[in-house]
């Protein structure tokens, strides 16, 4: 495409989108609400993923070790730990350690539930396993379950049943959902590009009439479509940036030991992908809603 072509494809643009001001503005808000509906549930998406991340890394197996457990039985069933296929930490916990970490949890409202307790310490020596990811939880069980030294084994496998559900739960609806609200996107901003042609069918008759290519007559429009999409990605990057920037302020206020996705992430990251998305819809609807109206 020559130059000078294109900048009488962008001429006639702007003036096409500056002529239909109404229906131009009612599609840039189209875009932008699309978008910004796809980002929230984004967002929402990812800060779920990360607390589930959280909550994954603090899952671990407490392996309570027998009162009359050998030196040497201790040793094997260490070091059989820390050979076990995704055991990512082994660590001792003394009776004493045990006792008071008990202290910290209960806190000082509830310190006399164990008092006198340091003269006959009920605690065990244990050993506290943390894991790559909670499914493995149970093969690091079954290894070691039938193990001589080993009292009792405390694995969580309840919760870490819920977490492995929770977290498939929310991959396949957020799969669905996006997939969902793209298709919306498609077909709310095909129809609304469609009036902006539809407004001017005679235009594109007559050109057609006079032998003007069918990409002759398309490149205005596509150029619409662009400019539609990088305004509604702009707008809709910005809007979600404050709302979310808000929220997250009080959250983590509220909440010190979440973390978030930072709101940066949405100018850095989103931001680029809302323009690029915004451009793709906007060219696509243009393409798509010119179809019909290039027969003749």
């Amino acid at each position: 495409m020559k130059i000078n072509t294109f900048k009488l494809f962008v001429g006639d643009a702007g003036k096409n989108l500056k002529r239909n001001r109404t229906i131009t503005t009612a599609s840039i808000a189209t875009v932008a609400a699309t978008l910004f509906i796809v980002g929230v549930f984004l967002l929402t998406i990812l800060d779920i993923q990360q607390l589930m991340r959280e909550v994954e890394s603090k899952v671990e197996i407490k392996v309570i070790l027998k009162d009359d457990i050998s030196n040497s039985q201790q040793n094997d069933l260490e070091s059989a730990l820390k050979a076990t296929p995704g055991v990512v930490n082994v660590s001792y916990e003394t009776k004493e350690q045990a006792l008071v970490n008990l202290r910290n949890q209960l806190g000082e409202k509830n310190k006399a539930l164990v008092e006198g307790l340091d003269k006959d310490n009920p605690m065990p020596n244990s050993y506290i396993v943390k894991v790559q990811n909670p499914q493995q939880v149970v093969s690091v069980v079954e290894s070691i379950k039938n193990d001589p030294g080993i009292d009792t084994i405390k694995d969580g496998r309840e919760f870490v049943d819920k977490i492995i559900s929770i977290s498939n739960t929310i991959k396949y609806v957020g799969i669905a959902m996006f997939v969902i609200l793209i298709g919306v996107s498609l077909f709310l901003i095909g129809n609304t590009i469609k009036l902006t042609v539809y407004a001017r069918r005679r235009e594109i008759g007559i050109m057609k009439f006079i032998g003007a290519t069918n990409w002759f007559i398309r490149w205005p429009f596509i150029l619409e479509g662009a400019f539609i999409g990088i305004l509604g990605g702009i707008i809709s990057t910005v809007v979600l940036y404050f709302v979310y920037n808000f929220i997250y302020a009080k959250t983590t206020a509220g909440l010190l030991l979440v973390e978030l996705i930072s709101p940066s992430y949405v100018l850095s990251t989103m931001g680029l992908e809302f323009l690029f998305g915004g451009i793709f819809i906007g060219v696509l609807g243009s393409i798509i809603a010119m179809r019909k109206f290039l027969i003749v």
